[in-house]
């Protein structure tokens, strides 16, 4: 079993950009321990146990034949959601339209907030463009200020702009006129894309999605994911919406039959399960509720607001959230997204996804005995950056004396890359200055 373990910990050393998928978890682990995921952001209510057996039903017609084409799947796709079918593209996951997007509309340089979805940082970096990364304030609970935002833009610039909303990892959420303010003052740019993949999850308002305003813009994009709304990542399936002319330009560089027959068969059952969908939303946001008030119980952790499936936490000095993730998996089953190979994040960082209240208790009890020692207390501790033996706590003892008011300071550098974002407190994060 310690050779299993040691197995599986090793894929997060050679994972730099993203964590190791499931599967290769399980072929490490020997399937020896089932695991509970809080690192990937699926929807754990949908689809339901009964569209899963539908599928499993069809599993032989979905792998025997070709998909139909994606204008097919797109045009029934937007029959769903109310959209014309001129300003759509659905990609193999919103990773490939990433890609597209970057290829075909992206010039010379892009601005965008950090810590965020790593693709939006990286994908223009391979290449060549210039990456101007704005930090998020940890201070203000790392909230975009869109003012400052758009001086930022202006004062390096950069020709396109990508905001999350709500950002990935910290969940937090642009109102709706406050996106729409942000375009107004760069819509001279050549582009800006609004990064909608975990909107389906808020309810701080009642509609903050601007799709209905990036049709009539001329440099406006929304991506989509149903991957991650449909707990389905599996089958890679996303959306962006655009004027008739962006959305066109993208459709015409995608691939033929670049969408798969799992993809198209959910989305020809989206109409039936209309409802059990949007059940599935509530419970998601009620769960979201339910596990900010637990983690923020533990003595030392500070939570951040939400808006997506998911909580953005800093674990309490002295704690190391590698060590943790690795502990958490090996003795406890409990899979943790730890944020260091984020840019403008620090392994001090963990992304924890919104998951039912008996997998809250697991993991809320498997922080309590890694990070405290509870609820077996020996008195020993562990100092950063040692490794722990199984049951020493990771934080020191006196290191936690209770919740943590929100913190002033700047995570700690998490990379250190051969480029200049233009931005001195950038640099500084990036490169350990």
């Amino acid at each position: 079993m310690a050779e299993a373990g040691s197995n599986v910990t090793e894929l997060f050393r050679t994972s730099t950009a993203h964590s190791p998928s499931i599967a290769a978890l399980s072929r490490a682990s020997g399937d020896r321990q089932p695991i509970t995921d809080f690192c990937i952001p699926c929807n754990p209510y949908f689809p339901t146990p009964e569209m899963f057996d539908e599928l499993g039903d069809r599993l032989r017609e979905i792998l025997t034949y070709y998909p139909s084409s994606a204008d097919a799947i797109t045009a029934e796709l937007c029959s769903v959601l109310g959209l014309n079918p001129q300003t759509v593209a659905m990609g193999n996951g919103s990773t490939e339209l990433i890609t597209w997007i970057d290829h075909l509309l992206v010039r010379e340089s892009l601005a965008v907030p950090v810590p965020t979805f790593g693709r939006w940082t990286d994908q223009p970096m391979e290449t060549g463009k210039r990456v101007d990364m704005f930090p998020l304030p940890e201070s203000q609970g790392f909230a975009l200020d869109p003012a400052s935002f758009v001086d930022f833009v202006r004062s390096r610039g950069s020709r396109t702009a990508v905001i999350c909303n709500p950002n990935n990892p910290d969940g937090g959420l642009l109102p709706r006129h406050g996106v729409l303010a942000l375009l107004d003052q760069l819509q001279d740019l050549n582009l800006v894309v609004v990064d909608e993949s975990f909107l389906e999850f808020a309810d701080a308002e009642a509609d903050s999605s601007v799709v209905g305003d990036a049709v009539l813009r001329p440099n406006t994009i929304v991506l989509r994911s149903l991957g991650k709304n449909f707990g389905l990542h599996g089958v890679r399936f996303g959306y962006l919406v655009a004027n008739p002319g962006l959305a066109g330009r993208v459709r015409a560089a995608l691939p033929k039959w670049n969408l798969n027959s799992f993809a198209e068969t959910v989305v020809f059952m989206l109409k039936e399960h209309r409802l059990e969908y949007a059940h599935s939303l509530r419970l998601v946001q009620r769960d979201r509720q339910e596990m900010i008030w637990q983690l923020s119980r533990l003595p030392g952790l500070t939570v951040y607001p939400s808006q997506g499936n998911f909580v953005y936490v800093r674990l309490p000095e002295g704690a190391d959230g590698a060590l943790l993730r690795d502990r958490l998996l090996e003795e406890h089953g409990v899979l943790v997204r730890e944020c260091g190979n984020k840019i403008g994040s620090s392994s001090r960082y963990l992304r924890l996804v919104v998951r039912p209240q008996p997998d809250v208790q697991r993991l809320v009890a498997g922080l309590e005995q890694t990070l405290y020692g509870m609820p077996h207390p020996s008195g020993r501790t562990t100092m950063p950056g040692q490794a722990a033996m199984p049951g020493q706590a990771l934080v020191p003892a006196g290191r936690h004396p209770g919740p943590m008011p929100m913190p002033a300071a700047q995570p700690a550098p998490a990379h250190a890359l051969p480029y200049g974002s233009g931005t001195a407190a950038v640099d500084r994060l990036v490169q350990g200055a």
